[in-house]
């Protein structure tokens, strides 16, 4: 007997967080927004700081959740080897920069020049950008623009699409799937 689901919008739609942003259960939510800690506690787990800018309402930010975040390979990759701190483009919590530097979200967000959502930025262990992610990126992008980061794919390759082309030809090569598409 061959019995059909179907999964309604409800089932996939993200968490909506207090402050209307799309939220994961596994992101850093312990974080009192000093950077510089959330640095160390993360080296401390062997894992490396990605800080995620959303803002409530953004349709990027809500696909990146309803399909990346979803997919189980993604997740799991990013829980094992990241701490996730998701801020607000323009929120008014205070955080403290690496340099000790106390400012609101929204001004962290302009010192570093983040200008739309989502947007993430990779932190190497002494506090420096090494790598942004720029808006919306499809699954396999996403998923391997943590590996690049966790990798240090950037000290080899400072293009991430170099080096992502030349990642896809290495999974071919093993005989590996690679769907740059979806």
């Amino acid at each position: 007997m061959l019995f059909i689901t179907q999964t309604t919008a409800a089932e996939i739609e993200p968490k909506v967080g207090d402050d209307g942003m799309y939220t994961q259960p596994w992101f850093k939510h312990t974080s009192f927004l000093d950077m510089a800690d959330d640095l160390g506690e993360a080296h401390e787990q062997g894992k490396h700081l990605a800080i995620l800018f959303e803002q409530k309402g953004c349709p990027y930010c809500r696909e990146m959740h309803r399909v990346n975040f979803e997919n189980a390979d993604i997740r799991e990759y990013i829980k094992k080897t990241f701490d996730v701190v998701q801020l607000n483009l323009w929120g008014d919590q205070e955080v403290t920069d690496f340099d000790g530097q106390v400012l609101s979200e929204k001004d962290f967000a302009r010192k570093y020049r983040v200008m739309f959502t989502p947007t993430i930025l990779f932190i190497d262990e002494k506090g420096k950008e090494v790598v942004r992610m720029p808006g919306y990126f499809k699954p396999f992008h996403f998923k391997h623009i943590f590996v690049y980061a966790a990798e240090k794919g950037y000290v080899k390759e400072p293009s991430f699409q170099r080096w992502l082309s030349a990642k896809a030809e290495e999974l071919r090569a093993q005989g590996k799937s690679v769907n740059l598409w979806d």
